[in-house]
């Protein structure tokens, strides 16, 4: 991830967990945690070379921890540093809102 400078904390906290894989990702770990397969099954429609990509970035910002077991056969789990799970603190009021609304956001007419 390359250093820059914010507009706001807004702009800072989407630049972690932009796009909508990272945020389910992050949602699935909040947990405890969780083998590859695991978080892969959690996050519905996302592949595993997007899934491998946006872990490592993850894990880049600090936000996820990768601990590999060194065991055979291999055994590597994926959870959340005290800096990500503070950010799925902040998730989760928007989460809460997208429950309330669900039924009025499935109804918007998409191209």
């Amino acid at each position: 991830m390359k250093r820059r400078r914010y507009t706001c904390g807004l702009d800072a906290a989407v630049d972690v967990m932009g796009g909508k894989w990272k945020a389910l990702i992050l949602w699935a770990l909040q947990d405890g945690a969780h083998r590859f397969a695991e978080v892969r099954r959690e996050v519905p429609g996302i592949s595993e070379r997007m899934l491998i990509l946006s872990l490592r970035e993850l894990q880049a910002a600090g936000v996820v921890h990768r601990e590999d077991h060194h065991e055979v056969p291999p055994k590597v789990e994926y959870s959340l540093t005290p800096f990500g799970s503070s950010l799925v603190a902040a998730m989760l009021p928007l989460g809460e809102w997208g429950e309330r609304n669900m039924a009025k956001i499935e109804a918007i007419p998409r191209d």
